[in-house]
């Protein structure tokens, strides 16, 4: 072989040495690019934060493949190999492998504190005369269905794609709107509402929702890897046990409403 082939080959093969080196110090986590509070490419999200725990107790570093969290998601990740982990997912997800729940959170009623509204049920009479705010194709929105309400119910989307979406219809219009007078209760999910109630300087207040018949209310989230991965299931578990007191001070620090994990 000439010279100045060896050489290029040689070089090849250090490239794809370091490239593997780099890959396998890594821990390549799935993650939305603008969902606040969960995670965005800024690294501002509390899911941010939980892997950079995670990553720091496995001597790696994060490696980010940015993907909006919507339909298709476990396929155009995990499924194509273009990350490891996903950081928060319903623990009984049964397109991955997920690790044990590392938090239960709950849907709350969101008001202004100043109209002292106290819904706290979606059978309080009170809500045959208010405009409610849900996601679409939620728990809540079925139970407002189920009970005749949906005359009083505004939709929003939950689905949102950076790259396609009208930026004003993020999730969270549904909370701007409580806030702003629009509607006059939201019905959302936990994580998403304490963060933004505490962003906004406690304007709003939140209830967990108490009541909801046949349909959860309440769900538990784990981290989620390929089915076939045990191996690093397991040792995320490991950093979940150990690590419990710093992942629940940040759950705090973004105003996720907690409720006591399935036994």
């Amino acid at each position: 072989m000439p010279r100045r082939a060896l050489h290029l080959v040689l070089a090849a093969f250090a490239l794809h040495a370091a490239a593997a080196a780099a890959q396998a110090n890594a821990l390549r986590v799935c993650a939305d690019p603008d969902n606040l509070p969960f995670s965005n490419q800024e690294k501002e999200g509390l899911e941010n934060r939980i892997a950079e725990v995670v990553a720091k107790d496995l001597g790696m570093e994060v490696s980010y493949f940015w993907w909006p969290h919507q339909r298709g998601l476990v396929r155009h990740t995990l499924g194509e190999d273009k990350c490891d982990v996903l950081i928060g997912v319903p623990h009984d997800l049964d397109t991955v492998l997920t690790t044990k729940a590392y938090y239960r959170s709950t849907y709350v009623f969101v008001t202004r504190q100043d109209r002292h509204l106290a819904i706290k049920s979606f059978d309080d009479p009170a809500l045959k005369k208010l405009r409610i705010g849900v996601h679409m194709d939620t728990p809540p929105w079925s139970a407002l269905g189920e009970r005749g309400l949906m005359d009083h119910v505004e939709g929003y989307p939950l689905m949102f794609d950076y790259r396609l979406s009208d930026p004003s219809r993020r999730p969270t219009k549904l909370l701007d709107d409580v806030r702003d007078g629009v509607i006059d209760l939201a019905i959302a999910w936990g994580p998403m509402a304490g963060w933004y109630a505490k962003k906004n300087g406690g304007q709003l207040a939140l209830a967990p929702v108490q009541g909801g018949g046949r349909l959860p209310m309440t769900f538990d989230i784990s981290m989620g890897v390929r089915r076939s991965d045990e191996a690093l299931r397991a040792r995320l578990e490991g950093v979940l046990q150990r690590h419990a007191a710093d992942i629940k001070k940040i759950l705090g620090d973004y105003g996720v409403p907690v409720v006591a994990l399935t036994p």
